[in-house]
């Protein structure tokens, strides 16, 4: 099994590159989408959010308003701090529990948007950071996910800066440009992952 962090900052296009993965037969583990299980209705994870936040980060049915919670917690680094300590543990442990079950020449990708920031690069046997300029990363928040640029730039700002995620990247992938761009890096990528995969195969010694 190969483990692959694939990591970018918002806006940077890294759930296309997830898409791409897969399409081309990686195993993948969104910590996003994780994050929103282990604080569904009923979960322990959502009862610590509130007794830590109050019951006005609650929608009227009972879910996680998440904008509510991100107005809160993009703005605060201690509030964000908070909500981590909270979150970060239960979709770690989901998380292993999902690569558990992948076999052993699997490329199994853990997309992990705070992975720089976390300081969980040494979990994964490489990294792959997708990266885009801030203003593209700009651009497309306020055109394409229609955030105010105050928020846009809030929540870029509570990230890992670029110079930051890069110094942790094995592969770069770049999508500073057209999504018609893209896809030949990401190819080019998963031939890599391939490779080093197969290797790792041969060279593990047998359960």
């Amino acid at each position: 099994m190969l483990k692959v962090g694939l990591t970018g900052g918002i806006g940077a296009g890294k759930s296309e590159v997830s898409r791409l993965l897969v399409s081309y037969g990686a195993v993948l583990i969104d910590a996003d989408r994780i994050a929103r299980e282990v604080v569904e209705p009923g979960t322990p994870g959502l009862a610590a959010v509130v007794e830590a936040f109050g019951d006005g980060v609650l929608t009227e049915a009972g879910t996680l308003d998440r904008p509510k919670l991100g107005s809160v917690v993009f703005a605060d680094p201690d509030r964000l701090a908070v909500l981590n300590g909270i979150v970060h543990p239960l979709v770690g442990a989901r998380s292993a529990e999902l690569e558990s079950r992948a076999g052993a020449g699997d490329v199994v990708v853990h997309d992990v948007p705070l992975l720089a920031e976390n300081g969980l690069a040494p979990l994964y046997d490489l990294v792959v950071v997708v990266d885009a300029a801030p203003e593209t990363r700009l651009d497309r928040l306020v055109r394409i996910r229609g955030m105010s640029e105050s928020e846009a730039r809030a929540r870029m700002a509570s990230q890992a800066t670029r110079a930051e995620r890069l110094a942790v990247a094995d592969l770069v992938i770049d999508n500073d440009g057209p999504l018609d761009a893209l896809e030949p890096q990401v190819e080019k990528v998963w031939e890599e992952l391939e490779r080093r995969a197969a290797s790792a195969a041969r060279t593990d010694p047998p359960a």
